[in-house]
């Protein structure tokens, strides 16, 4: 089933509207998750909204934002307030200019979602404003508000739809000067970089991200097996980390094992796709909601703790 719209209104180039619908184009629902759980009873852990001086639990209709001027001193902000300074982009997205998308600094990314038309009308004026962001090479740059907050939105075509990547404003980007100030000048004989770049030619290639393989996930979806079975739990060695000597003597040893890579028959790649992209079948039914509904259906095996009368 696909997934709710995060958003809906209107999509606007100046005269040309046609309404829209946001939703979320990526998603973590499937990743491993844990709960809390008291050690001593094997029961969840749950959490209360209480008074900080009381202690007593707050219902939510009685909870309301506040803004804090100094300690124990805030001010109220009640939900019909905030709607009262509901914004233009509360119900429009506006496209208000055309950049080159090289232009946008990837720090200013937060997160794509897909557009599409809502409903059956409007239709054709989505089909205008898509096919002239396509047609001019361009990134349309607007605002929304999403999750009580106004975004800056940048709107480029893919296929039949657009997607819309949240971007951040200046003051949510930190400076870079703070953290690279201290980073020594070295200088780089050309010997080292002709090295350096005959590794990058020999590791060159296409991003093709069924090839990559989410290895935590795998094995923490290992361990939750094994420990299901019952079997031991033996620790793995850790990666180790070598400080580099001789760099040119690095670089030198680099090249012969990216070569000796690249001579490997490429055949194992196939299956390391195959195996991405079918990481959650390939171990038992533990991965993702519905398939942990039908787990906890079953009765507990040795290494699966019991709920507490």
């Amino acid at each position: 089933m696909a997934p709710r719209a995060n958003w809906k209104g209107f999509l606007r180039l100046s005269l040309v509207t046609c309404p829209v619908a946001l939703y979320p184009a990526t998603s973590e629902s499937e990743k491993i998750s844990f709960n809390q759980l008291n050690r001593q009873t094997g029961h969840r852990i749950k959490y209360l909204k209480v008074d900080a001086d009381t202690g007593d639990e707050v219902p939510n209709e009685d909870i309301v934002k506040g803004y804090q001027l100094e300690k124990d001193q805030f001010i109220e902000v009640t939900k019909e307030e905030l709607e009262e300074i509901a914004l233009e982009s509360t119900r429009t997205i506006e496209i208000d200019e055309f950049v080159d998308k090289a232009e946008i600094d990837p720090r200013y990314l937060i997160r794509p979602y897909y557009i599409r038309p809502d409903g059956k009308v409007g239709h054709d004026a989505f089909a205008v404003i898509r096919e002239t962001i396509r047609e001019m090479n361009k990134v349309a740059i607007g605002r929304v508000a999403l999750t009580n907050r106004e975004h800056i939105i940048a709107l480029e075509p893919m296929d039949k739809g657009l997607v819309g990547t949240l971007l951040r404003y200046p003051y949510e980007v930190r400076s870079e000067q703070e953290y690279f100030d201290e980073i020594q000048d070295v200088k780089v004989t050309k010997d080292m970089l002709d090295l350096a770049r005959h590794i990058v030619n020999q590791k060159a290639g296409s991003f093709e991200p069924e090839k990559f393989e989410d290895h935590y996930e795998s094995a923490l979806i290992e361990l939750i097996n094994q420990k299901r079975t019952g079997k031991p739990i033996a620790p793995k060695d850790r990666p180790k980390g070598e400080n580099v000597v001789d760099l040119m003597d690095a670089l030198r040893k680099s090249v012969g094992g990216a070569a000796a890579k690249t001579e490997a028959p490429k055949k194992p790649a196939k299956k390391t796709k195959k195996a991405a992209a079918a990481q959650k079948e390939m171990l038992m039914p533990i991965a993702g909601k519905k398939l942990a509904k039908e787990a906890a259906a079953k009765k507990p095996t040795a290494g699966t703790r019991r709920k507490s009368a």
